[in-house]
């Protein structure tokens, strides 16, 4: 596993192939949130995914000009804004995301 994280096209794209995986983790809250399947998502183990559900609510989505996926959320000040998924407060009692400190 190091030999392939530690490669140096790896290293040198990790950026774009993080932004890849929060842009698909968009898309899938996105489908999560859906009429048919909205309740279950809800109910599963996973804090992080039900605060994130939470968050985005039924929040408007959309890809930015660089084809990141934001979603148009409050500020603390009730003005509106575009946020990457990774860039959504949740509450200090949510897990962090992988990788964990």
């Amino acid at each position: 596993m190091t030999s392939i994280v530690e490669n140096p096209e790896a290293v040198a794209h990790s950026d774009r192939h993080r932004r890849t995986g929060v842009n698909v983790a968009s898309f899938a809250l996105v489908a999560l949130r859906g009429e048919g399947v909205r309740g279950r998502p809800k109910q599963t183990p996973y804090p992080r995914l039900r605060a994130l559900l939470r968050a985005v609510g039924d929040a408007p989505y959309e890809a930015d000009e660089s084809g990141d996926v934001r979603f148009r959320l409050p500020d603390q000040n009730d003005e509106e804004q575009w946020l990457r998924l990774d860039g959504i407060p949740l509450p200090s009692s949510v897990p962090a995301a992988w990788p964990r400190s």
